[in-house]
């Protein structure tokens, strides 16, 4: 719903409400049923056809476990529809302080933290990746002059123009958005306390006598509480200041340096072992959701059934309240492939990398241990086939990764089906799969839904886990052409992701043009010669 408005405070910040980090929880919308993208595509619920595909005949055949890890922010390892199917680290005693398995991780049971301190501290925060190259640049370049006299690299410089006028713009921004939600916030209480109840309607805010000047303010807090509901607009407004104040406090603060926490040579692209074994982290939120898709506990009468019946999930924690680091990237990368990990979501991306490098080793490292990187497109509605989303399968040149499959965001509807936050691509998104109103687990034993191609993501990598499991001998170049060669084909125009005027063939979004099918996965394996 567009949400017009002329006062721009205001609208900056039910804008901020929108906008709270990668995903977000589903609460202006009617939610479908909790299973819906398991059922088989038709009109209204274009699932992956996943309880189709545990009938196949592929499905009876005998399974292998396989392990996939979720490079994330960290995950609940409690949950009770996971901790069944949590990683164990066979070669590690717990709590004895001892690299038993010696792989340069001490204590790593269940995974590792590369966020974190030997002292148990957590990076909970980070900056944007725009704005360390930022930094570094500014370090780079302030001696030199405004025309930019005896500078080394031109296209640098230009780069070094563009991000200062960009950050400290930001800075600006993002102290008047965190002071207009707070006298939103303020208001709002103060209009609850004028009604005498704890938790008015809109109706009633709406009748509440103010100042003229302030009556326009009134309405629109009253079509917003009569939109969301008191409770969950509170809850907006407070996820907003919290998004902001990580903005403010950190994001955005170029005094704030987090690697003091983590205690590594930052400098040192390939050092490895620092970090710690605490795989949850100060907010598993995400990282939870993305396991439950993948592999929760199918037939316990619990949440929900993971899409994969024998797999284990490795946890492995990078990813910060800000954008992750390329270094700790790629060692989660590597520490997974070490470790056994058969696949690897990536729920996770960014506009800039800093060492590109180093992640291309690690992809080209999993590519030569025969393990598949599934990553999401991204939730900037861009094309990334113009914009780049990073990580990505790009080594340089036409070289491209074997091993990687890049995943948009799908929602229920047929006449819809790319969902208007998806990142897309004709040559670098390779297929799309569910990822809008997502059922899954949460911490603290809970469940709710998200939206993003950060849940697109685990379901295809779930599938590919179904597939690994009953046809273990496959190439990671076979699951690859399997998942991509059995997609569901659509060939009605859908509203380009952004855009509400704009029409394009489903099938122009991406490689394959088509949407993940696990039934027609299973089939097709059936069919591959190995």
């Amino acid at each position: 719903m567009k949400l017009n408005y002329t006062n721009k405070g205001m609208k900056n910040a039910v804008l901020m409400l929108l906008c709270v980090g990668m995903v977000n929880v589903v609460s202006a919308q009617k939610n479908p049923s909790k299973n819906w993208y398991h059922e088989s595509p038709k009109k209204k619920n274009m699932g992956i056809a996943l309880d189709k595909a545990y009938k196949t005949s592929a499905a009876a055949r005998p399974s292998t476990k396989i392990v996939v890890a979720v490079i994330d922010g960290g995950v609940d390892i409690g949950h009770p529809d996971l901790r069944e199917v949590i990683w164990h680290n066979a070669g590690e005693i717990p709590f004895n302080n001892i690299d038993d398995d010696k792989n340069g991780y001490v204590d790593d049971t269940v995974g590792w933290n590369f966020i974190g301190g030997a002292g148990g501290g957590m990076v909970q925060y980070d900056h944007l990746e725009k704005v360390r190259i930022y930094m570094k640049l500014a370090e780079r370049y302030k001696d030199v002059n405004a025309e930019g006299e005896n500078k080394k690299n031109t296209t640098e410089y230009t780069l070094y123009i563009k991000l200062k006028a960009e950050i400290e713009s930001k800075i600006e921004s993002n102290k008047t958005q965190f002071e207009s939600i707070e006298e939103l916030k303020k208001t709002l209480r103060d209009y609850a306390l004028k009604t005498g109840k704890q938790e008015p309607k809109g109706n009633e805010i709406k009748a509440i006598v103010v100042d003229k000047e302030d009556e326009k303010k009134k309405n629109r807090i009253s079509m917003l509480v009569g939109l969301y509901g008191y409770t969950t607009f509170l809850t907006m407004l407070d996820q907003a200041l919290h998004q902001m104040e990580a903005s403010v406090k950190y994001q955005y603060n170029l005094s704030y340096n987090p690697r003091l926490i983590v205690g590594d040579d930052y400098n040192n692209a390939h050092e490895f072992g620092y970090g710690n074994n605490n795989v949850s982290g100060p907010d598993a939120s995400h990282g939870t959701h993305v396991s439950g898709i993948i592999g929760a506990v199918r037939g316990n009468g619990i949440g929900l059934d993971g899409i994969a019946d024998n797999v284990q999930i490795m946890p492995i924690r990078v990813v910060p309240d800000g954008d992750e680091r390329d270094k700790d990237v790629a060692n989660g990368i590597r520490y997974a492939v070490d470790n056994g990990a058969k696949v690897i979501n990536m729920s996770f991306g960014k506009g800039f990398s800093w060492d590109k490098d180093v992640v291309n080793e690690a992809v080209l490292y999993a590519k030569d241990h025969g393990v598949l990187l599934v990553h999401a497109a991204g939730n900037n509605a861009e094309n990334n086939d113009v914009i780049p989303n990073y990580p990505n399968d790009s080594l340089g040149g036409n070289d491209v990764a074997p091993n990687w499959i890049e995943v948009g965001a799908s929602q229920p509807k047929r006449k819809k089906l790319a969902t208007n936050f998806s990142n897309y691509g004709l040559v670098n998104v390779d297929l799309f799969a569910p990822g809008q109103s997502i059922y899954s687990s949460i911490p603290n034993n809970e469940y709710a839904y998200f939206d993003g191609t950060s849940m697109a993501a685990p379901v295809c990598a779930g599938v590919a886990a179904l597939v690994w499991s009953r046809f273990p001998t496959f190439t990671v170049e076979q699951v690859k052409q399997v998942l991509e060669g059995s997609v569901f084909t659509v060939n009605n125009k859908v509203s380009l992701p952004g855009s509400k005027l704009s029409k394009v063939p489903f099938s122009a979004l991406s490689k394959t043009g088509g949407l993940l099918n696990a039934n027609n996965a299973m089939n097709l394996a059936k069919k591959v010669k190995n």
